[in-house]
């Protein structure tokens, strides 16, 4: 990593931090708690399967049959710029939520539907938490193939636009000492004369501010550059260090955690600064630009809001603590090495598989969790 941490003084000098109030965008809590590309999660409470800021309903589709788990029920699928939902139409708390970060593949698959009987459909393998997971949807419609191309077309624009928020280093981003503008992406303000402190010498170099990142270049070589999106932004503070007066950046640890220092001359200039990070941070904070396009085909309908989707959704807050066993009908055949022991169950009166850990028999044989 060419990025060193630096070592920066708690002590403060003539440029307090009280100067410079701490006024966090919504980023620093962002940061680290955006889940919804993320992760891969089951039977989610109603305020999880609606919008968080930033995130757009790309296309949805009825009458979509979630077959390895949910087989001859029919059931919504929404595509967003951040994750796939399906939700049953008769139960809608039977739903899954599977960020686009998690996909392994992504394709078609021949199967068994009990809706549609053999037919083509999409097969989407994830690993979440280091678990894998296979998900197949079966589109009940004839001759309707906007499931696989809307998802597959989707999680493409998504993977191709991991600058919007992901951390780079020594990335392809400068060209004859000019920025490579991503497609909606605004240059705000250009600085030269900024030192990256990340050696004893530090390095001289030039930050790009613009709307979804902070860019730094170093002049002697272009190639020895950072890209730190505002959403992998923790905190911008003004301490002292060994080089004086210092612009620090602390990043989410999920961009690895990183502190870097900057020095720029004079004081007012390095003020001005920090303050136009803080405010774009904040601007970010409240609508986050994750930079996937997407254009749905002819055939699409209207993608109204979620809350109409959800409307008359009962909110199922108090059992979101609870184990939720769906997962199960998921997991991935091929994971399967070798049988636990056979033990004695005393509730079918038997010898069974010994369960997993946090399984019991009732739990098993439960749609949803018993209630309180």
């Amino acid at each position: 990593m060419f990025m060193a941490l630096i070592s920066v003084s708690k002590t403060h000098s003539s440029l307090e931090e009280s100067e410079f109030p701490n006024k966090y965008s919504k980023t620093s809590e962002m940061a680290d708690s955006l889940w919804e590309d993320r992760e891969v999660r089951f039977d989610i409470p109603l305020h999880q399967m609606k919008m968080r800021p930033g995130e757009k309903i790309l296309d949805k589709l009825d009458y979509v049959e979630d077959t390895k788990g949910n087989g001859g029920d029919k059931g919504r699928l929404v595509i967003t710029n951040l994750r796939i939902m399906w939700h049953s139409h008769s139960m809608p708390r039977i739903n899954l939520s599977i960020g686009y970060s998690c996909i392994v593949t992504a394709a078609t698959k021949t199967v068994n539907s009990q809706l549609r009987g053999v037919t083509e459909a999409l097969h989407i393998l994830t690993k979440s938490n280091n678990t894998r997971f296979e998900f197949i949807f079966t589109n009940l419609i004839p001759e309707n193939s906007r499931h696989f191309t809307s998802v597959m077309g989707v999680h493409k624009a998504y993977t191709s636009s991991r600058m919007y928020r992901e951390l780079k280093l020594r990335g392809a981003i400068i060209h004859n000492k000019q920025l490579n503008i991503l497609p909606l992406e605004q240059v705000y303000t250009t600085v030269p004369g900024v030192w990256n402190l990340s050696s004893d010498q530090g390095n001289l170099g030039t930050f790009v501010i613009t709307n979804v990142r902070l860019v730094w270049f170093a002049d002697m070589n272009e190639n020895f550059n950072i890209s730190l999106p505002y959403l992998q932004i923790m905190h911008v503070k003004i301490r002292e260090s060994k080089f004086g007066p210092a612009l620090v950046v602390e990043c989410a640890e999920g961009g690895g955690g990183y502190v870097l220092g900057f020095r720029i001359d004079p004081k007012e200039k390095l003020q001005s600064v920090h303050k136009e990070l803080l405010s774009l941070q904040k601007v970010y904070g409240q609508m986050p630009l994750f930079g996937v396009q997407f254009k749905v085909g002819e055939q699409s309908e209207p993608c109204a809001e979620l809350p109409s989707m959800v409307e008359n959704i009962q909110e199922f807050d108090d059992t979101k603590d609870e184990l939720s066993n769906a997962f199960v009908a998921y997991f991935v055949d091929s994971g399967h090495k070798k049988d636990r022991e056979p033990v004695y169950s005393p509730e079918l009166g038997l010898a069974i598989e010994k369960l997993k850990d946090g399984f019991t028999i009732q739990s098993l044989w439960e749609v949803l969790p018993s209630s309180q």
